[in-house]
């Protein structure tokens, strides 16, 4: 019996089915901009994060860290969520939505592999049929801000075209071939306005102008106190 998570999403605002996903693979360092990619390395090194062997890197994770929920635990205050795209791959095609790689920096600086598994992953429940927006993909704008002591501040914003496209970041995952059904890929994210830093509230928006719809969703982080 293959491992899997079972979650509800509505497709296109208004299909709401529940689809089991059964991989989970979190794509590093996807930048198109050389420039703008340095800069998020050198945001990661001064949390004593080494640069990567390559890139982009694929991490595997395991598909019990997805959730659609509000809320979920941490350990500590050492962790910050990472506005991303993500694209799904099921029967009826590929399908694209929203998350953040939220990741504990603490154990980042010792083991990036390990540190993909100490948080939850948190997805929006709204998709998009990729077909749909492919032919004007460059139009679609990332957003975050986070919230501390009821104040809300911009955390990152910028064009998908940030990083490196969707079926780019497949054919390089997957050698030319395509996504294995059921898998689940974040595809990168935006450089940090302000420096990396944690939040009781994170807000994420994936925005398409041209057809007039956003996909969107929060969460908080609830830290548990890390003993010594």
């Amino acid at each position: 019996m293959k491992p899997g998570k079972s979650l509800k999403f509505l497709f296109d605002e208004k299909d709401e089915r529940e689809i089991t996903i059964n991989n989970l693979v979190v794509a590093g360092w996807t930048g198109r901009n050389v420039e703008a990619m340095e800069a998020h390395i050198l945001e990661l090194e001064e949390l004593g994060i080494t640069r990567p062997s390559r890139m982009p890197i694929f991490y595997r994770c395991s598909v019990n860290q997805l959730t659609t929920d509000h809320e979920f635990q941490v350990i500590g205050n050492n962790s910050s969520g990472e506005i991303e795209f993500i694209i799904l791959s099921l029967e009826d095609g590929y399908w694209i939505g929203l998350g953040s790689d939220h990741t504990d920096r603490v154990v980042e600086a010792t083991d990036v592999t390990l540190s993909k598994q100490m948080c939850s992953k948190p997805i929006a429940n709204n998709l998009w049929r990729f077909d749909d927006v492919k032919d004007h993909w460059d139009e679609l704008f990332l957003r975050s801000t986070i919230k501390n002591g009821g104040i809300e501040e911009p955390y990152q914003k910028g064009p998908v075209t940030t990083m490196r496209d969707p079926e780019e970041l497949i054919s390089l995952y997957t050698n030319g071939g395509k996504l294995d059904l059921g898998t689940l890929m974040f595809c990168g994210t935006l450089a940090v306005e302000g420096g990396v830093r944690s939040a009781e509230i994170f807000h994420g928006s994936l925005k398409d102008v041209k057809m007039g719809r956003t996909i969107q969703f929060d969460y908080r982080a609830i830290s548990l106190p890390a003993e010594e």
